[in-house]
């Protein structure tokens, strides 16, 4: 899509109350929960949610335990919080069954990280490949597709828990398709947003509070020049949330990232600690490609990093400026080599990874935010770019 041809682009995101990401608030919170007393703890906790029951799994490995009890409460919080708290939307925070099912690491992994494996140095949790991005296109310097339906899914949170729009209901998706002439965004071509709502509800109304009430209050004027709109395209939503769709962790990493417009590794983030690569690496990613980007050496920067399981340093590092760079791409690697360290402890250190609070970003995009705990969103290296 770095081109100067014309064409379509459309990213989709997902409300706080949608299944999956119900469940990656869940993990999220357990993990800020162990990092809160201790620092140095390696979580990996995974949630499944469906009528009326919690599953939550994983592997801890901490100098302090937390509860099976104070566990389900947090993710009773966590629930109730989001606005599953009454029985008449299939589920309920109070009344919920919630099984917990974490255990230690596996020693064979954790050698590997401490430093007592093969190679006597806190290695990468695992292997695997990450990918960072940005681009010009916002202010955020992200794709305008994700970014834009983010903050309509942002913006129907705030009404719904604010009771601007009383019939509104937890789980929502929203999907934006921009217009793009010449490799540049002119234009919003659709927008598309399915939201949960009481039954009494009309159609008319549900479509009329969020087109001209959300949408055209978030957007800017100038894009929504012949837009189609299409509101809860089914006719209803009523039955939705965990009742009406089971939810897992790590399921909308798509949405967590870039929507699309960049490539992803594979790993999930949530519920994991700074330890694991797939995590904190794509985190560093993203961190240097915005850097470059607001530097002004490049318009477009996207990079790919890779590990090997307890090895420290990465075993690959790719930038592409797409064309657009004002040096040559080596010559970013060459100083991304220099001045950065791309080992684990060295990201950790770099983004201070272990007093960041992780469960803000459990929702609504992991790029692309302001808030004081989005660490990697800092454009405070742009100057060795320069």
């Amino acid at each position: 899509m770095y081109t100067n041809r014309s064409f379509l682009f459309t990213s989709e995101s997902v409300s706080e109350g949608h299944p999956d990401k119900v469940c990656d608030q869940i993990s999220d919170t357990v993990l800020d929960a162990y990092l809160a007393v201790d620092k140095t703890a390696r979580v990996a906790c995974e949630s499944l949610i469906t009528t009326n029951h919690m599953t939550i799994a994983g592997e801890i490995s901490s100098t302090k335990q937390i509860s099976k009890a104070d566990i389900e409460k947090m993710a009773r919080a966590v629930v109730k919080k989001i606005g599953y708290n009454h029985e008449d939307v299939g589920f309920d925070a109070d009344k919920a069954e919630v099984n917990v099912l974490l255990h230690t690491q596996s020693p064979d992994i954790a050698m590997g990280v401490t430093g007592d494996g093969l190679h006597k140095e806190e290695g990468a949790g695992d292997q695997g490949l990450m990918f960072g991005f940005a681009i010009n296109e916002t202010e955020e310097l992200m794709p305008m597709p994700i970014y834009f339906s983010h903050i309509i899914l942002k913006d129907l949170a705030e009404k719904r828990h604010n009771k601007t729009l009383k019939f509104l209901r937890p789980d929502a998706k929203s999907q934006v398709t921009v217009k793009y002439e010449k490799g540049k965004p002119v234009g919003i071509d659709t927008v598309v947003v399915s939201t949960q709502h009481t039954p009494e509800v009309s159609h008319k109304e549900i479509s009329d509070s969020i087109i001209e009430g959300v949408i055209k209050k978030v957007l800017p004027a100038e894009f929504l020049k012949n837009t189609r709109y299409l509101i809860n395209p089914t006719g209803q939503f009523i039955v939705g949330g965990p009742h009406g769709d089971c939810g897992l962790t790590g399921r909308k990493i798509i949405v967590d990232t870039y929507g699309g417009y960049a490539r992803h590794g594979g790993g999930a983030f949530s519920g994991k600690d700074p330890s694991k690569v797939d995590r904190s690496a794509a985190y560093m990613m993203r961190y240097i490609a915005k850097n470059i980007v607001a530097s002004g050496v490049a318009t477009v920067c996207e990079l790919q990093v890779a590990y090997a399981i307890g090895v420290a340093q990465p075993v690959s590092v790719l930038i592409n400026t797409f064309g657009t760079g004002k040096v040559p791409d080596e010559k970013l690697e060459k100083i991304v080599a220099e001045k950065l360290d791309l080992s684990p402890r060295g990201i950790r250190e770099q983004l201070s990874l272990r007093d960041v609070k992780y469960l803000p970003s459990a929702s609504y995009g992991h790029f692309g935010r302001s808030e004081a705990s989005f660490t990697w969103e800092k454009t405070d290296i742009k100057d060795i770019f320069k």
